[in-house]
């Protein structure tokens, strides 16, 4: 008998929560949203040949290449993005998954369309997740604020919000899709009234950057952010934060390939905590609530004792009433997909700030065999069912008040 099903608790995962999901926004979106006067001035696709090239962390594209591949392509103002089969290669061949122009019929119908989306989650042992932007608008909105003309991107990122909520999490989706909206990241004052108007209607998530001052926006330690995460904290809504949200990968050196930024995928989410405890963010705002996609959680047992270590030595220039490592617990999620060492480290993370994700349709994903992969994990890390529960959906469930959506343990 195979090792990961010797034992009841390991053959009987229970449904699965993703944390981190993503979805392909919908081609016509803006086009058909916003009025006649704006459809030409909002978000809209054209289809041309693309050819795409990756270096200095950084990716890039050539137009019209004649060499290139026909390629489904957002222009938004002075906004040029392409969609590449990295975007969502689930279903894809392996050997065939490389950094390539795409158009949204080269992909599964459930990156888009909600009821196969379903369809897939149900074939991946998944009950419910919460999805992330994908293309243009990038992880946190970031597409949105470097916009010029504001009171645009304002209309068009508030389209983009009730569309999550209103169509992609409704219906069939309620309570298995979670809707995560979008701030307006130029404005905190405006983030927080979109806060609290989402909220209202149903959305209890917001997506942010883990570093604000590299979008060339006011940093953590300015305080200027304050109006947003007291607005979260009044609505119970979950601050999450993706890798490259930053709209940055760390990187060695100008020629380092893919894989080396890859390989560094959670420096950013470190220096990210950093921020929000040495700021003093957490302390001020004991109610609110972060979390970590994509950012596995191995690292952060080293991090937590050097803050706690640079805290007590006195000299780091900060005025902090506790040691950082006290502000985690019950506040701070990290979310894995494949980290054995994260799980086996668990006791030093705190079982109870550890989510999971499937990273569906990315090619880190682990769909369709995410409950295999979950086997193999608990299995290498000798985790007991309750610890198992924990992980694939009750840490989850607790983290983002999924009861709010029907959701039970």
């Amino acid at each position: 008998m195979s090792t990961t099903t010797a034992r009841p608790e390991i053959e009987n995962i229970p449904l699965i929560i993703s944390v981190d999901d993503h979805i392909l926004e919908p081609r016509d979106l803006w086009r058909s949203e916003l009025p006649p006067g704006l459809r030409d001035r909002g978000p809209r696709v054209v289809r041309e040949k693309v050819r795409l090239v990756f270096s200095g962390g950084h990716y890039g594209f050539e137009r019209g290449a004649p060499d290139g591949q026909w390629c489904d392509v957002w222009v938004y103002d002075d906004l040029v993005y392409p969609t590449g089969l990295l975007h969502a290669s689930a279903g894809v061949p392996a050997h065939e998954v490389k950094n390539l122009p795409a158009v949204y019929e080269d992909f599964r119908p459930g990156t888009y369309e909600q009821s196969a989306r379903l369809a897939d989650m149900d074939t991946n042992h998944v009950e419910a997740a919460i999805n992330f932007p994908n293309t243009f608008p990038r992880f946190c909105g970031q597409g949105f604020a470097e916009r010029t003309d504001k009171a645009v991107a304002l209309a068009c990122l508030r389209i983009y919000n009730d569309w999550m909520i209103d169509e992609w999490s409704a219906g069939p989706g309620h309570g298995r899709l979670i809707p995560l909206t979008l701030v307006p990241l130029w404005d905190p004052l405006l983030a927080a009234e979109e806060v609290r108007r989402c909220a209202a209607k149903g959305s209890f998530a917001i997506s942010f950057s883990e570093n604000p001052s590299r979008l060339g926006l006011p940093s953590l330690h300015s305080r200027g952010w304050d109006p947003l995460f007291q607005a979260c904290e009044e609505t119970g809504t979950v601050i999450t934060m993706h890798i490259g949200s930053s709209s940055t990968l760390p990187t060695t050196s100008p020629d380092a390939p893919l894989a080396v930024s890859m390989s560094l995928s959670s420096q950013n989410a470190e220096g990210s905590l950093c921020d929000w405890i040495f700021s003093g963010t957490l302390e001020r705002f004991p109610g609110l609530t972060i979390t970590y996609a994509e950012s596995q959680v191995g690292w952060m047992p080293y991090l937590l004792e050097r803050m706690d270590l640079v805290w007590k030595g006195g000299v780091g220039g900060i005025d902090l009433p506790r040691p950082p490592s006290s502000y985690i617990a019950g506040r701070v999620f990290g979310c894995l997909f494949d980290d054995q060492h994260g799980l086996v480290s668990r006791s030093s993370v705190g079982m109870d700030n550890i989510l999971f994700e499937t990273d569906f349709p990315h090619t880190d994903g682990t769909w369709p065999n995410s409950r295999a992969v979950v086997q193999r994990l608990v299995a290498g890390a000798g985790m007991e069912a309750s610890e198992i529960h924990q992980l694939v959906r009750g840490n989850a469930i607790r983290a983002f008040g999924l009861h709010r959506f029907g959701i039970t343990p």
